[in-house]
């Protein structure tokens, strides 16, 4: 069965907000800027691949970059994928620009993993996509042609498509996003730009404050989160 990414897909059933959060999504969390078109032309960042946990039914997720997809239908970006199916964890690379499906990286992937992703305007509408596994010492480039409008970036853990629907989120342990970068600077990221991941009307994953240079963030997976919380008061 295929599996794809899509653009953010807004909640909105009404409910209320929860403080400093800027937006609700069912399938995104994360941090995304919005401009006028022609606005971004390179994002970069750096995060680690997380770890899996198992789940009763097939469970999927990503962490990427990407440019657009927030607030209109074009999206360019790459990424890695963790997600539980059959009883095992699957761990890979990926790039995508809708609206096709994504295409695998056929390079190995590992629980954490050190990655590295920028995604570039070349000329005209040839894109660089560029995906670095720094622990396993390979790197990917490819260059495409992409004509959206560029008028929003992301840094996104996402659940993605499977087939026609919205997947299961993966229950995955905490992803670190550092040293993201939009036009080669930092962002300077506020809490007005994050959003969670609803699903059921269960918070799924929710990013936490970025650092005090705007430029990381970690996004936290809540039953990971609270199986983990669990344990510690156990011990004690």
């Amino acid at each position: 069965m295929y599996k794809s990414h899509r653009v953010c897909l807004i909640d909105r059933s009404g409910k209320p907000r929860l403080s400093s959060l800027g937006w609700i999504s069912a399938n995104w969390s994360g941090y995304t800027i919005s401009g006028s078109p022609k606005s971004f032309r390179r994002i970069s960042a750096n995060w680690t691949v997380p770890f899996v946990r198992p789940s009763s039914t097939p469970s999927y997720s990503s962490a990427w970059i990407g440019i657009d997809g927030f607030g209109n239908s074009n999206l360019i970006q790459t990424g890695t994928g963790h997600d539980f199916v059959n009883g095992k964890a699957h761990y890979y690379a990926w790039w995508e620009i809708l609206p096709s499906v994504m295409t695998l990286i056929p390079l190995p992937v590992h629980p954490g993993d050190r990655m590295q992703a920028v995604i570039s305007k070349c000329t005209g509408k040839t894109w660089l996509i560029y995906l670095r596994n720094v622990s396993q010492n390979w790197t990917f480039r490819t260059t495409k042609r992409y004509n959206g409008p560029q008028a929003s970036a992301e840094w996104i853990v996402e659940a993605p498509q499977v087939g026609a629907f919205i997947s299961k989120m993966a229950r995955i342990s905490s992803v670190s996003f550092t040293r993201c970068r939009i036009n080669g600077q930092s962002p300077k990221l506020t809490t007005d730009q994050r959003g969670i991941m609803l699903q059921n009307g269960v918070v799924t994953t929710i990013p936490g404050d970025p650092n005090r240079s705007g430029d990381a963030f970690v996004v936290k997976h809540t039953r990971w989160q609270a199986r983990e919380s669990h344990r510690v008061h156990k011990r004690l």
